[in-house]
């Protein structure tokens, strides 16, 4: 609107000048020596229109010849550089969809009409790489990184090739190199932090840290969480050589991530150490209700130094309180309280609280009640049926990151070197194909469970000098006898051994009893010397169990299948105060 109200104003302008000339009265005279034109005004204006016209047409006829070689050049150069992009286009569609050779044609096609084109260059080395002609690659990043604008992509290639070949050197290098142009790059700074961690550098990685926070690649909340980590991770390599500051760095820890568990558990030993029982309970309690850890709970259990064994699992039992019985942790509590009840001998309570996972048991539950078995009974065969359940039985929860299972919380994943990627959890791999799915027991198992326990037998101090007689059992195979060595070397020694006082006359019985009955001719009681010259096998000291035929037997001291050799008794896993201390102190 603006335009057309200028235009109108602009064709009035020159309307009001143009009646204002033709009003204008006289003749205007031109005179040059002998010349003389005369003409009126209104005709003088028009013919000095007319001349400026032609002087403007005649000065753009010679201009365009004159730039008439630079445009065509210039119109060819547009051309083979719009052909240029055309193929670098294609080139990286063909890349998209993996045609190695219509991408290298393409890449050869870009290279001769667009050499200087940035993409043109990012089309080569990724169709090299395509190919697997690392060198070519190579080659062509290196060529970026001479060029002021492209010297960051070349260095991210350089990275990428180097992690290929499998140089940690070298990538991190090129990283550290890309930090200095560009502080805000994301994957430089990945880089060299997973591996100053790696490296145990863990004052450079907290430098990285700051750096990252103050290009702005992570928020605040980030940060305090991954420097509690780094600082957890100082503090637990520092515990042994420098308490000072391992102590310093993990309460700076605990306050910047108070729900990290390694943290956690450091920090209450710290301060149980120090004779502070109230802080160490507190940080415990913080993180076991947001991640319950059996970590937690022994540290919760030992944080008072010269607690009996039922002083430990009162305390255990309020920790495990803290979490409802429909919340996701409470098996770890009621886990926690059973090695607790197992240590003080409270083994009717730890039946109590593995009642609801008996039916479907994860490996932890099968080797606590492999251990109760053994240590309340002396059942050796319950045990092992146990034992074998453990091996087939659901994985428990354990420090996962990436899908690399870990023995122990680390600060970066080794697969992606993310940092703060551990979490306790169940093993995906380890997961039930279907919902519900449980691992039935075999005909072994049930019937070693089904079994009643064994009932120990005390002999009475009268047994020294008689024994009364019975019908002896039959011989027990050696390969089913699951007696002790113990009691085999004194069963032997009993039968061979001279009687130390001189026996009493057995008892005869009458004629005509012994004549009515075969069992009465027997004589009620017989010596040891009697026992010895019958020649009859002596009673076994420890009742036998019968196996299955191929049941090779348990030792009754140590479990030696493989399983248990891997991954510990369950007190080994989770109890004991020195086994806790020592496996955090280590």
């Amino acid at each position: 609107m603006l335009r057309i109200v200028l235009f109108l104003v602009l064709i009035a302008l020159a309307a009001a000048g143009a009646a204002w000339i033709a009003d204008q009265p006289g003749d205007l005279v031109l005179t040059a020596g002998t010349f003389r034109a005369s003409t009126t005004l209104p005709r003088f204006v028009f013919l000095l229109g007319i001349f400026a016209a032609a002087v403007v047409l005649v000065w753009s006829i010679l201009t365009m010849i004159w730039r008439a070689p630079g445009r065509l050049r210039r119109r060819r150069h547009e051309k083979r550089h719009a052909r240029g992009r055309h193929a670098i286009t294609h080139g990286l569609l063909a890349i998209g969809h993996g045609d190695t050779a219509l991408a290298r044609r393409h890449a050869d096609t870009a290279r001769r009409l667009a050499a200087n084109d940035p993409l043109a260059l990012l089309l080569h080395a990724q169709s090299a790489q395509l190919e697997g002609n690392r060198d070519e690659a190579q080659r062509v990043f290196r060529a970026m990184v001479e060029r002021e604008d492209m010297r960051l992509l070349g260095l991210r290639g350089l990275f990428i090739e180097a992690q290929r070949a499998d140089d940690a050197v070298g990538a991190v290098m090129i990283a550290e190199e890309a930090i200095k142009l560009s502080p805000s790059s994301t994957w430089a700074s990945h880089a060299v932090l997973g591996f100053r961690c790696a490296r145990g550098d863990w004052s450079g990685a907290l430098a990285i840290l700051d750096s990252n926070l103050s290009a702005g690649l992570i928020d605040k909340q980030a940060y305090r969480r991954q420097r509690g980590v780094l600082l957890a991770a100082r503090a637990l390599e520092l515990e042994t050589m420098d308490r000072d500051v391992a102590r310093e760095s993990v309460m700076e820890a605990i306050k910047l991530a108070p729900t990290l568990v390694p943290a956690a558990v450091l920090a209450a030993k710290f301060e149980s150490e120090a004779h502070q029982v109230r802080r160490a309970m507190k940080v415990v309690e913080a993180a076991w209700l947001a991640n319950p850890h059996p970590d937690l709970a022994d540290a919760y259990a030992h944080v008072k130094l010269g607690d009996s064994a039922r002083q430990r699992l009162q305390r255990v039992e309020t920790l495990a309180a803290k979490i409802p019985a429909d919340k996701a942790g409470h098996v770890e509590g009621q886990l926690a309280i059973a090695r607790a009840a197992i240590d003080a001998s409270e083994f009717a309570r730890a039946r109590e609280v593995l009642a609801p996972y008996v039916n479907d048991p994860t490996q932890r539950v099968a080797l606590l009640m492999a251990e109760i078995e053994r240590t309340e009974h002396g059942d050796g065969g319950r045990a092992r049926a146990w034992t074998l359940r453990a091996v087939r039985a659901r994985h428990d929860p354990a420090w996962t990151a990436d899908g690399y299972v870990s023995d122990r919380w680390r600060p970066v994943s080794p697969v992606t070197g993310r940092l703060d990627a551990f979490q306790w959890q169940t093993p995906v791999a380890s997961l039930p194909s279907g919902k519900g799915a449980t691992i039935e027991s075999s005909a072994f198992e049930e019937a070693m469970l089904a079994a009643p326990p064994p009932k120990r037998v005390t002999a009475a101090p009268s047994e020294a000098l008689v024994e009364p007689a019975v019908a002896a059992p039959d011989p027990v195979p050696a390969e089913q006898d699951n007696s002790p060595p113990e009691a085999k070397e004194a069963a032997k020694e009993a039968v061979n051994e001279e009687p130390a006082v001189t026996p009493a006359e057995p008892v005869k019985p009458a004629p005509e009893a012994a004549e009515s009955s075969p069992v009465a001719a027997t004589p009620v009681f017989r010596t040891r010397a009697d026992l010895g010259k019958a020649a009859q096998p002596p009673i076994q000291a420890v009742i036998p169990i019968v196996r299955a035929p191929d049941d090779p037997g348990i030792d009754d001291e140590a479990p030696s299948d493989e399983f248990t050799e891997q991954i510990g008794t369950p007190k080994a896993q989770a109890g004991g105060w020195r086994g806790f201390w020592s496996r955090w102190g280590a």
